[in-house]
């Protein structure tokens, strides 16, 4: 139902949706136009590192080398100082592996460059051993751009609150103008002012257009958009999505497997035994995230992703470090709804989970969405000087007479 305009509620949403957008306006435009550029980043990556991310693909059945001689030969390459932290293993034999190196740096630097000591990696083919190319992802322009959205460049300690509440006052700056967009009246000159942009008309009605219609067509997109940022920035939000998806505020068990020291290492390496339970038990895997101890009592990791490109789809398996004995699996058809949609959240974030035309669809959004706190900004300085418009100076005649 409409809201009558001369109503305090209506002066109330309209002047919420000025200041909330005028305050939240360079952050969300930051913020989208970056969500942008990031959108494609795994398809143009592809293009432009092939020769680091491919291999030509080996005879069939052709055996992999052990894990661990790949890891010291990525090592090697990528230096001192600089071990292991996360092995990609792919089952598409034209991909090389990935050996990932990151470590945090100074937990209270502003920004994120200090906030990381070591973000690179090694790519290696694992049929034979031969490096085919290293990536350093601090000053990788994808990751640059992705440390912008998330954090404006700063630490996540200083830029994660500053983007979270900028989106959070986003989301609210969408509903109001929804309110405002709604049609006064359903006749066909209200719903054509609502509902198409008047591309011949003024430049001043373009952009009003451009604002008003532009902005209701992505609404609901932009705040699943705004709203799966959230869950990232704040506890408390991100806690209320798990409660409403599954209707317990009872945290997820956190898996405690510990890893025996006294137990012998025979045969196989570990990580090598491990990844081939992990094959054997998601045989339709597409790839395979290996993550190495980082403790004497750690379990070995292995991730088993069972698309190419969405992460949420995956199912855990934890190993013992020393002798490879299986000490759990954490599926994530086993998840309960709240699980299973805070998993999914990174892939509805960028449109991943649909696919190319999901991307395409974030992609456009993000755009517009970038766009409304300019064509707002531009009606605000319209209305502005039009109220503050000089009065005309009384003629000569009119001062003779008064």
């Amino acid at each position: 139902m409409p809201i009558n305009p001369k109503s305090k509620i209506n002066r109330i949403i309209t002047w919420l949706h000025l200041w909330l957008g005028l305050i939240s306006g360079i952050i969300v435009v930051i913020v989208s136009l970056t969500g942008c550029l990031f959108t494609f980043q795994k398809e143009i990556t592809e293009w432009v590192h092939k020769k680091e991310l491919f291999i030509t693909p080996p005879p069939e059945h052709a055996p992999v080398l052990s894990v661990e001689v790949l890891t010291r030969k990525a090592e090697q390459v990528l230096g001192p100082g600089k071990p292991v932290t996360y092995i990609t293993a792919y089952a598409d034999p034209r991909r090389a592996w990935e050996f990932m190196a990151y470590k945090e740096g100074d937990p209270d630097a502003f920004t994120f460059p200090g906030e990381v000591a070591c973000y690179a990696s090694a790519f290696v083919n694992p049929y034979t051993g031969e490096v085919t190319g290293t990536i350093d992802y601090m000053h990788n322009f994808f990751v640059i751009v992705k440390y912008i959205h998330w954090s404006l460049y700063l630490s996540t300690k200083y830029g994660q609150p500053i983007v979270g509440w900028g989106t959070l006052i986003f989301v609210i700056s969408l509903i109001t103008g929804v309110v405002m967009w709604f049609p006064k009246r359903w006749n066909k000159a209200e719903k054509n002012k609502s509902f198409k942009v008047r591309w011949k008309g003024t430049w001043k009605r373009l952009n009003y257009d451009l604002h008003n219609v532009l902005g209701f067509y992505v609404v609901l997109i932009a705040l699943i958009l705004g709203l799966t940022g959230m869950v990232y920035s704040f506890s408390w939000f991100s806690n209320a999505v798990y409660a409403t998806a599954s209707l317990t505020t009872t945290p997820p068990p956190v898996p405690d497997f510990r890893s025996d020291s006294a137990a012998a290492i025979t045969g196989m390496h570990p990580m090598d035994k491990a990844l081939a339970a992990a094959r054997a038990n998601y045989p339709q895997a597409k790839r395979f995230l290996i993550e190495p101890p980082a403790s004497p009592d750690a379990p070995l990791v292995v991730d088993a992703y069972n698309q190419h490109e969405v992460y949420y789809d995956v199912n855990t398996l934890y190993f013992d470090q020393y002798s490879a004995r299986p000490l759990g699996t954490d599926a994530f058809a086993n998840k309960n709804n709240g699980e299973k949609l805070i998993y999914m959240n990174y892939d509805i974030h960028v449109g991943a989970i649909g696919g190319l035309p999901g991307k395409i669809i974030a992609f456009l959004v993000s755009l517009v969405c970038a766009s409304l706190p300019i064509t707002g900004f531009i009606i605000w300085r319209g209305k502005k000087k039009k109220r503050a418009a000089p009065v005309r100076p009384a003629s000569k005649r009119q001062l003779v007479r008064a």
